[in-house]
């Protein structure tokens, strides 16, 4: 079975389905000696251990990486788990509810609503330029842009400056695949710093010169601290786009491969909504979602000890046929979809609602202004697993 599942294989990680569904037959939890992992790979066993507070996304609330048999980092990485760390998602409670609540009082649902219309422009624009070129690269020249200037734009981070996200981003996030190399590592230490120096100054000048934009807002708040306001706002960069990009890219491909459907959605766009929600259950952009076990359990009959650290297949539990009919087949009319791309319990994705304006905004407008959108060859994955896209989209419209 190990064989099976085997994340750092290019053909696998290019079309994991049919192996998650072997695992979700024969071996719904499975002991992972490569990576020391319980892979668990039911929709129904994901979704409750995603809510389940005998796990969390750290123990360091608990116990020391000693008391959970676990070994420190290296101290050359200290710069990234720092920055990591003071993140509201590898905080739990009661630093994870403390944290929620205040960045709640600066990330409002009104101040993601008022960036509906500069994300709409900045869609049409984007795509009103790839057309006039007559296609390209969809990734790089639509499926990137949008969703780092939304979070620019959000943030308060000057145009001039912009450029310097998507690195910063890129090689901060290949830390959280499986098994990264020194070399990954290395990046994402200097990522770390830079991002951190780059937003410790900005928060600085926002205090002194208020603007209105999240840095300002979260500046303004009373007990968070300037490690976790920085914290807070790399880890809506990442989350905030690289999830966006991946589901644009899946999603473009997963459509152009199913003419029935993409035929669909273009003749009602009522169905945009539901379309959307398909795609990132379809061809779910985050594989593998992390939890450390705090307390002995037990999954399915196999016990779990304290110290462990179960893999939740999200991609797997997407495609479970006990929680979604006929899963293997694109149904952008699917009503009934209880897909955990954005995750469950407390951790649920705070930025969620501003995925789907984005979304929204950007499959609306590729599907109005490019009636004849398709390949221009065939597609390829990235390597990687965890956080999985394409590496380009190429198009002609």
């Amino acid at each position: 079975m190990s064989v099976v599942f085997d994340p750092w294989s290019e053909a696998f990680v290019a079309a994991p389905y049919p192996a998650y569904a072997r695992l979700r037959e024969e071996s719904p939890v499975l002991w992972f000696e490569p990576s020391r992992q319980y892979l668990v790979s039911r929709h129904e066993d994901v979704n409750a251990l995603l809510r389940d507070r005998r796990l969390g996304r750290s123990y360091l609330h608990v116990a020391t990486h000693e008391e959970m048999g676990r070994t420190a980092p290296p101290e050359y990485q200290e710069p990234f788990w720092t920055l990591n760390n003071n993140g509201m998602l590898d905080r739990e409670p009661p630093d994870h509810t403390r944290l929620r609540r205040l960045v709640s009082q600066a990330f409002t649902p009104r101040r993601v609503e008022a960036l509906r219309p500069v994300v709409e422009r900045l869609a049409n624009e984007l795509v009103d330029a790839f057309v006039a070129e007559g296609g390209g690269d969809l990734i790089s020249q639509v499926a990137e842009p949008l969703p780092v200037t939304v979070i620019a734009e959000l943030l308060g981070v000057p145009e001039a400056d912009r450029h310097l996200l998507r690195p910063w981003s890129a090689a901060i996030c290949g830390m959280y695949e499986l098994k990264p190399s020194r070399e990954t590592a290395e990046a994402a230490v200097r990522a770390s710093e830079e991002f951190t120096q780059y937003l410790r100054a900005l928060a600085r000048r926002r205090r002194e010169d208020p603007r209105d934009d999240l840095v300002s807002a979260l500046a303004a708040v009373e007990g968070l601290s300037e490690d976790e306001l920085i914290g807070t706002c790399v880890l809506l960069l990442n989350a905030g786009h690289e999830a966006t990009v991946n589901v644009t890219g899946n999603g473009w491909r997963a459509l152009l491969q199913n003419p029935d459907q993409l035929a669909l959605v273009r003749a009602d766009p009522d169905l945009l909504g539901t379309a959307i929600e398909e795609l990132m259950r379809f061809d779910t952009p985050l594989q593998m979602f992390e939890r450390w076990v705090l307390e002995d359990i037990e999954v399915r009959g196999v016990p779990i000890p304290r110290g462990s650290e179960v893999a939740l297949l999200f991609g797997s539990a997407n495609h479970d046929p006990a929680a979604f009919a006929d899963p293997e087949r694109l149904d952008v009319t699917r009503r009934d979809n209880p897909h955990i791309s954005f995750g469950a319990g407390i951790h649920y994705c705070l930025g969620a609602p501003l995925a789907r304006i984005e979304l929204a905004a950007s499959f609306g407008a590729l599907l109005a202004k490019a009636p004849n959108l398709r390949l221009a060859r065939e597609p390829e994955y990235k390597p990687n697993y965890v956080i999985r896209g394409l590496q380009g989209l190429e198009v002609s419209v």
